[in-house]
């Protein structure tokens, strides 16, 4: 199969699909890898680095979208990239459709096979496509977080974990899985007074387990949130419904009730938002303020450290990637049910159940959209 690997073109997006050491695995397995000039550069990875690898450097995208027979990206197709897909083209990469209409009809009017990263599903359960991001969002939050609480970026002047005769701030994460539970280990190791919030008590119980009195666990209700969300000085939102719109949790009157100079840091961003007041944001511009509280909203926060985020999501798409390619597209979904989870729109039809209820499309299944 020719694979092709574009640059990034998402405001601050520095990540690239495949590394060299990747497209080094796609070769050996009888591929063809074509990469545009200089996306590797965010990685410190050279067009050279991809060439010793095996791969072609083709100098722009149009050629790369016209050549390839699957596009392994990291964010979502920009407006520019949509237009450049053809029917029966495989896209995989992250997509978050459900907060995004926009991005939802070009896919659909495409025709391409789209694959999303975040609901390809594990045995056992769990998105390990998903994971590595979240593992790096969550461990970002407490330290984007951090820096909005100083006075300087409109917080309230408070240091996470205080000093001697000063209380520390106190964070409160919405959500106990691994958003959550990445952002508890970074916020316990600042000294910062933890809350934990999931309805998921199996969930609580591991993070119980695995931080102990350090942090505090709480079932959530409306009472909890709304009690512990007023009270915060940092509040980290990671919730999460695979495929779906992510549930707003802070309600606009809660943002107009917490203390001024808070800061909200919404991770669940990518699927809308768990906070009624969130908005995108970019690297480039990545806070507002509403009634006083400071928002982070970035939608692709892993971009920031893209040598670590591009590492650790080859780790876990590489073999995913391979399957595709070495099988087919139809083959590889019919044998793998997990990936076959991962297509939300095929040749037309919406087939994620999750990404169709929130946008109004009619839902059809996979192998009968495969089958078409």
């Amino acid at each position: 199969m020719l694979i092709g690997v574009p640059r990034e073109i998402k405001v601050h997006e520095h990540r690239v699909g495949l590394t060299p050491s990747s497209v080094r695995e796609m070769v050996a397995h009888g591929h063809q890898v074509i990469v545009e000039r200089d996306a590797g550069r965010g990685i410190g990875a050279a067009d050279s680095a991809y060439e010793k690898a095996g791969a072609k450097i083709i100098a722009g995208a149009a050629e790369v979208f016209a050549r390839a027979e699957m596009i392994v990206k990291v964010k979502e197709p920009q407006s520019a990239e949509r237009r450049m897909l053809r029917a029966g083209q495989i896209l995989f990469t992250y997509l978050h459709l459900a907060p995004d209409p926009e991005q939802c009809d070009d896919l659909i009017k495409s025709g391409a096979v789209c694959i999303a990263y975040e609901t390809v599903t594990q045995a056992g359960g769990g998105l390990p496509l998903l994971a590595p991001m979240s593992e790096v969002a969550g461990r970002m939050s407490v330290q984007a977080g951090a820096k909005c609480l100083e006075k300087e970026a409109g917080g309230m002047g408070i240091l996470l974990g205080g000093v001697a005769g000063v209380p520390p701030a106190k964070i409160v994460i919405l959500g106990a899985g691994v958003v959550g539970s990445n952002a508890a280990q970074i916020a316990v190791g600042s000294g910062a007074r933890v809350v934990v919030i999931d309805r998921n008590l199996d969930a609580l119980r591991r993070m119980d387990r695995l931080l102990g009195a350090r942090v505090m666990t709480v079932f959530s209700n409306r009472d909890n949130v709304e009690s512990n969300v007023l009270s915060a000085d940092l509040v980290i939102g990671g919730v999460l419904i695979p495929g779906a719109a992510a549930p707003k949790l802070i309600t606009r009157g809660m943002v107009s009730q917490m203390k001024p100079g808070s800061v909200i840091v919404d991770v669940a961003i990518d699927q809308g938002g768990c906070c009624e007041t969130a908005r995108p944001t970019t690297h480039a511009d990545p806070t507002y303020v509403v009634d006083n509280v400071v928002h982070y909203c970035v939608a692709n926060m892993p971009g920031a450290v893209p040598r670590t985020s591009t590492y650790a999501l080859n780790n876990a798409t590489l073999l995913f990637a391979l399957k595709l390619a070495d099988r087919g597209w139809k083959d590889a979904l019919r044998s793998d049910p997990h990936l076959k989870n991962g297509l939300n729109v095929c040749a037309g039809k919406v087939t994620c159940r999750e990404v169709a209820d929130a946008l109004g499309y009619p839902y059809v299944e996979p192998d009968r959209a495969m089958s078409a």
